[in-house]
Formats: structure tokens, sequence, C-alpha cells
């Protein structure tokens, strides 16, 4: 039987690898097991809802990878940025906004 590519697999496994979490680390963060993990990853289960929302925001994965997968993706360094800049709190985006002023001074 030929096993349909599953996209959504690879999208969470190659978020999840670029972001240095081992699937162990992952699944404790949003609350599921590993082998629940591993089914999402490479045997094409589909999380629920509220998993697959936080695997989205805690890998910081461009939505549009997954739901429409046809489409060119134009992602760019500064897009990737802004969406993890929105998992930051505010002591972490005021460290940010610092060093970015810093470093801006220092190319002028």
């Amino acid at each position: 039987m030929h096993k349909k590519h599953d996209i959504l697999g690879d999208v969470i496994k190659s978020a999840r690898q670029n972001s240095d979490f081992t699937m162990e680390s992952l699944a404790a963060k949003i609350g599921v097991t590993e082998r629940h993990l591993y089914r999402i990853e490479n045997e094409g289960q589909k999380p629920s809802f509220d998993v697959l929302f936080k695997l989205i925001r805690e890998l910081s994965i461009d939505p549009d990878k997954i739901f429409y997968p046809e489409k060119l993706s134009k992602e760019s360094e500064i897009e990737n940025l802004i969406r993890m800049l929105y998992s930051c709190d505010n002591r972490i985006l005021k460290t940010i906004i610092s060093t970015a002023k810093v470093l801006i001074k220092e190319l002028e």
C-alpha cells in the first residue's frame, strides 16, 4: 500500500529539530507523551486542535506551511524572528530591544 506523504508530520519534525528540542522535551512542554508526538511526526496521526496550537506556538511554525503547503514559502529571517518574538515575555523582549538598539547604533 502506498503511504500518502504527510506534510504536517514533516513540518513539525523539521521545526522541532531546527529548534533543538528533543522529542522528549517538546512532548513534556506541550503536555503529550513522546509516543503521541512520534505518531504525529512519523505515522500521520493528526493532533487535536489544542495540541496543534501548542506545537505551532512552541515551535514558531508559520501556519501557512501546514494549511497552505502548495503556496510557495516566502518566509524570511525577519518573519521568523517576528513569530519568535510573540512567544517572549516582557523581560526577554526588553533585552532583545536593548541589544538591537546597541547593534544598530554600532552600524551607524
